[in-house]
């Protein structure tokens, strides 16, 4: 047990090491993946501002059915990526940023997720071009498939096929729903007072399985439909606090805007709150770890990288705006600096507009928590697919698996899955961000060649 845990540390450390960035501390996974957000930004030609109406519109204007191969509509396969990545993050770790950052943060935090609009385009883009179809003519993709493929046409197949398996390997390890599973039964706990973690755990397994076990078009209808809902739920609640606080608004605006450029000692002054604005942008969005690209392979488009604009909306609506006006409340309702932790800091926010919205406060958390098991688990059934096949019998042991992971992981204190599950899971953006830059070039001709068309099919 000793070696395993010295491993589990070791592994977490090498995975998390901290840089010295103008006199405080970042992993440098978070500066890896901040690379390629600035790099495509430009390389691309600035995307996440010319191209957010043409996305727009690609969503109103769905390719007929048999006009074009996949499972789900656009509209559904960004639903679906979205139920993964507007999570448990996008509330707690507001708070976080406000604790370790400052209100500046905020502003940080709105500006790295404009640039991971771009990579998100970018990573969509190429695992649309590289998918494949099984004999049921499903769609599969993902890092793994890009990278096998490119591998293979530039002459080394062993090295595609090693880091496609190596995607494959840490995204089933990231997928675990356990840590997921814990995390939302503490946060309910906090606003409920719910103590019965077995319960709450088999609930939310039984609530899995109805759509786990019906199949990447059952996943899609659900999450076309539970995405807007438990977004608009949030956003209702964090309306309500900045109306409550609708005089506080200006200052807090002016909180944000001066925290971003001086910021305040406690907090590691302006360079701090950039930081801190900059880790949890990159968490948020998990732009540069790839795992939305599975989803979106499901999509039905004429061309990938029309499925690509749709993607970049993604941090629009999850970092910039869903995180962006969360941090806002919190600041104009004065609950960012109350010496609260976490989820605390949004429940302290939410109870007072009235003694009761905590709890919807819970449902909110529920459902995000809900979503993300859901669309991780297919993430996961993509990465074994990829590794064992993706026959009924493969499939299904899978799902069994992930399911009945679920009711213990709300019980039990989890200690090191956390670490491997953390780890595993950016250690998906090692061979993803490589397979982004190996490809720049075709990318570059590829988005060029598609908006140079004159009527650009919708999708």
């Amino acid at each position: 047990m000793e070696r395993f845990n010295a491993f589990v540390d070791g592994l977490s450390h090498t995975i998390f090491f901290k840089v010295p960035l103008a006199g405080t501390q970042i992993e440098l996974i978070v500066l890896y993946l901040a690379l390629p957000m600035l790099f495509f930004t430009v390389w691309l030609g600035f995307p996440n501002v010319t191209q957010v109406g043409r996305a727009l519109r690609i969503l109103r204007t769905q390719p007929a059915d048999g006009e074009a191969k996949g499972d789900v509509s656009q509209w559904a396969a960004l639903s679906t990526a979205l139920s993964g990545t507007i999570g448990l993050g996008n509330i707690a770790g507001v708070a976080v940023a406000l604790t370790m950052g400052g209100p500046g943060a905020i502003l940080w935090m709105f500006v790295i997720g404009w640039f991971a609009m771009a990579v998100k385009m970018a990573e969509v883009t190429l695992g649309l071009k590289y998918r494949v179809f099984d004999a049921r003519g499903h769609a599969h993709g993902g890092p793994m498939y890009v990278l096998k493929a490119v591998g293979t046409a530039r002459g080394w197949p062993k090295l595609g096929l090693a880091l496609g398996g190596a995607y494959a390997f840490f995204a089933l390890f990231g997928a675990i729903p356990m840590v997921q599973v814990n995390q939302s039964f503490a946060q309910v706990k906090v606003v409920t007072g719910l103590t019965n973690g077995w319960g709450y755990g088999f609930f939310l397994a039984g609530a899995v399985a109805l759509v786990t076990l019906g199949g990447a078009a059952w996943l899609g209808e659900v999450a076309k439909r539970l995405t807007p809902l438990k977004v608009a739920v949030y956003l209702v609640g964090v309306a309500a606090i900045l109306i409550l606080h609708a005089a506080d608004v200006p200052h807090a605006f002016a909180l944000i805007w001066d925290g971003a450029w001086n910021g305040q000692a406690a907090t590691g002054g302006a360079v701090g709150a950039f930081v801190a604005g900059m880790r949890r942008a990159v968490f948020a969005s998990e732009a540069g770890v790839g795992s939305a690209v599975m989803a979106h392979s499901l999509a039905r488009t004429q061309h990938p990288v029309s499925e690509g604009l749709v993607a970049l909306l993604e941090p629009l609506l999850g970092t910039m705006i869903v995180c962006a006006l969360g941090g806002l409340a919190l600041v104009a309702a004065g609950t960012w600096n109350s010496g609260l932790e976490g989820i605390a800091i949004t429940s302290a926010a939410f109870a007072q507009v009235s003694p009761w919205f905590p709890w919807l406060l819970a449902v909110v958390v529920f459902l995000f928590a809900y979503s993300t098991l859901v669309a991780w688990g297919f993430y996961g059934l993509q990465a074994w697919g990829y590794l064992f096949g993706h026959g009924p019998r493969a499939q299904w042991t899978y799902k069994i698996l992930y399911i009945v992971a679920l009711p213990p992981a709300a019980a039990i204190d989890l200690g090191r899955v956390v670490d491997i599950v953390d780890s595993s899971f950016f250690l998906m953006a090692i061979p993803n961000v490589i397979a982004l830059f190996l490809c720049a070039g075709e990318l570059r001709r590829d988005v060029r060649a598609y908006l140079s068309q004159k009527e650009n099919p919708a999708g």
